[in-house]
């Protein structure tokens, strides 16, 4: 507070007998939402005006403020909520509805935000999904070995994603040196909750849907262990899957907007199946996602594929919630 003699100063400095009008920020909360997910966002505006420096109190400030020497107050800035993404999943979920035996984790990354979400975290046989970590190690070690595939090995490699065959995958995962190779390649991908299957097994090898969306992003990702042109590759192969097996997360694209591969595998001991499908979309929104669906115990191939599908879209579905689309996957799973 000023002095009174201080006070006396500034008024026999003034040149005119009237009060200034003194300029404040009042700070705001202008606007209080809620998403079409239920997330409640906060922005505050700061609005300024004269204010009449006779006033005997200023108007209370929502935000603090801190005077400066130009008379004006600074707003900090308000910042919204974290989205929790997978809660967002798990929602979207709840329109998925798996029967009998039937079990399904879903991971999904968005590439235009960066934002992902995982449901379920159990371990589950790959099948023949296991292909691209096949061949992503097989370049792997090329790389790292100064040589570029054989011949025979590209002609194992593309019959071994675009038509899944089992013998070329056999014959690549010899040249890996099997599990032991492909657990390896995955240290180095940064996969922690996947295992090569055992001796010639490789469809068994075991992994979550968390796994593989890491195992995407190191196919189509910037941050990779693998060169562009091993990407190149790798992608390019995935984008000429045969027709009769371009199911699974191609549900979820527009159109034919998608890069994937499948697995599925009736087991011996129960009879029942495992089907997955990983890759990359683009959704009816414009956004770019990763997607990897694994399940396991359906009573048939197709309504296997029925569930992942469903999976899929309710993967995608998540994160349109998340900017106010009412979107939802509207497949559900039967049995």
């Amino acid at each position: 507070m000023e002095s009174s003699r201080a006070a006396r100063r500034s008024h026999r400095a003034r040149p005119s007998g009237r009060r200034p009008l003194l300029h404040i920020a009042l700070a705001t909360v202008a606007v209080v939402g809620v998403t079409a997910a239920g997330t409640v966002y906060v922005k505050a505006q700061a609005h300024s005006g004269p204010v009449s420096s006779s006033s005997s109190k200023a108007p209370a400030a929502s935000a603090s403020a801190s005077a400066s020497g130009s008379g004006e107050a600074a707003v900090e800035p308000v910042a919204e909520p974290t989205v929790d993404y997978d809660a967002l999943l798990a929602g979207s979920m709840k329109s998925v509805i798996p029967t009998g035996d039937q079990k399904v984790s879903v991971a999904v990354l968005d590439l235009t935000s960066g934002e992902s979400a995982a449901y379920g975290s159990a371990a589950f046989d790959t099948a023949s999904i296991v292909k691209v970590d096949i061949l992503a190690a097989l370049l792997l070690q090329a790389q790292d070995a100064g040589r570029q595939l054989t011949a025979t090995e590209k002609s194992y490699a593309t019959t071994m994603i675009e038509n899944s065959d089992n013998d070329s995958a056999t014959a690549l995962w010899n040249i890996i040196g099997t599990a032991d190779g492909l657990d390896a390649a995955n240290k180095t991908f940064g996969l922690t909750g996947t295992t090569g299957g055992d001796g010639p097994l490789w469809g068994l090898t075991q992994t979550t849907a968390a796994d593989q969306l890491t195992l995407l992003q190191q196919v189509f990702g910037d941050d990779s262990k693998l060169s562009s042109a091993s990407k190149s590759y790798i992608q390019g192969l995935m984008g000429q899957i045969e027709a009769d097996q371009q199911w699974g997360v191609s549900a979820a694209a527009d159109g034919s907007k998608w890069r994937l591969k499948n697995g599925w595998l009736a087991r011996s001991t129960t009879g029942l199946w495992d089907v997955n499908s990983i890759g990359r979309v683009t959704g009816t929104d414009g956004d770019e996602y990763l997607i990897a669906v694994l399940s396991k115990g359906s009573t048939t191939q197709t309504k296997g594929i029925t569930l992942i599908e469903a999976a899929a879209k309710a993967g995608v579905a998540a994160f349109g919630k998340s900017s106010g689309s009412s979107t939802a996957a509207s497949a559900t799973a039967t049995d």
